[in-house]
């Protein structure tokens, strides 16, 4: 049998691969009878002794190869590939994994061939869950790690990961290590354990900004020196301004959150957020508030002011007390 594993959610198909390595009733030969091959960085000849030495102690060997694609990228090589791993003896479990968005999978020549021999190949999909489905996906990873969370408190957790289903599974690792699994997590707790928090909050100081509501970014903005370099933290903050100042034109131009994805090859959670706060400027205050971070970065590079005092400065100018 051959297995496919295909999706955008890297998370979920390292997890599946696992599986299949946890498959060796004994530990001690696994090593010997697993095979890992980036295909860019495999000759024909590798992955054809991979495919056909014989297992060590074990019925089979398993052989795992990541995107084909990379390596076979025309119809020669692929038709080559194709019948080579349909003649794959039966001592070998080969199992392919594909990074994949939705709409690439329908055309894909790998899945196309798959749908062709499902005698022989299986095919399984990991596709990220959407953002409002990320609380149901973190309690229900809660529950695969042993533990509990409760609804708000998962919701919360949802609001700071995206959909970064890796970063919600370290994040409830923490999270229950803290409660000790003797409790379900509550939102105080994600509040104090998700350090994860940086770029969200960054989203939340300029909601603030944007608001008019100085005590709520100050606070905010406290939280996040707590945790990060205050340059670091200034980096952050330039560069939601500037995604900000491109949102709006690409808004004003009649573009959509997509297409602020795409313009700006950015995540379709930072996409969306991003969009949402570009619709409660203008332009010209943005491009207004650009020129201050400007000023502001170079009185911080001539000593003419610290750092921590020039954003509690901008928040100030900017939403008031």
């Amino acid at each position: 049998m051959i297995f496919i594993l295909y999706g955008n959610d890297e998370f979920a198909i390292a997890r599946k691969l696992k599986d299949f390595e946890s498959d060796f009733s004994d530990p001690t030969t696994a090593g010997m009878n697993t095979a890992r091959f980036e295909s860019r960085g495999i000759s024909d000849e590798e992955f054809n002794n991979a495919l056909n030495a014989m297992p060590f102690l074990a019925p089979k060997r398993l052989v795992i190869l990541s995107n084909p694609s990379a390596k076979y990228n025309n119809v020669s090589t692929r038709k080559k590939f194709e019948e080579y791993i349909s003649n794959a003896p039966d001592t070998a479990k080969l199992v392919m994994y594909e990074m994949l968005e939705p709409k690439e999978v329908e055309k894909h020549w790998l899945i196309k061939w798959a749908a062709k021999n499902t005698s022989t190949v299986k095919t399984q999909a990991f596709m990220l869950p959407k953002q409002r489905d990320m609380p149901g996906w973190i309690i229900n990873e809660a529950k695969k790690q042993s533990g509990q969370i409760e609804p708000p408190a998962a919701a919360k957790l949802a609001e700071m990961v995206g959909v970064d289903t890796r970063q919600a599974g370290m994040e409830l690792a923490k999270l229950l290590a803290y409660v000790n699994w003797s409790r379900p997590v509550r939102a105080s707790d994600v509040e104090a354990v998700c350090i994860v928090t940086s770029q969200q909050s960054v989203f939340d100081f300029v909601d603030a900004l944007s608001q008019g509501n100085g005590k709520i970014a100050q606070r905010l903005l406290h939280r996040l020196l707590e945790n990060e370099d205050a340059f670091a933290l200034w980096g952050m903050v330039v560069r939601q301004f500037r995604l900000l100042l491109q949102a709006r034109e690409i808004l004003d131009g009649r573009g959509n959150k997509d297409d602020v994805a795409r313009a700006l090859g950015v995540h379709p959670f930072v996409a969306e957020k991003t969009t949402g706060q570009a619709n409660r400027f203008s332009m010209e205050a943005l491009e207004n508030i650009y020129r201050r971070l400007l000023s502001i970065d170079e009185r911080v590079k001539t000593s003419q002011i610290t750092l921590d005092l020039a954003l509690d400065t901008l928040i100030v100018e900017l939403a008031g007390k």
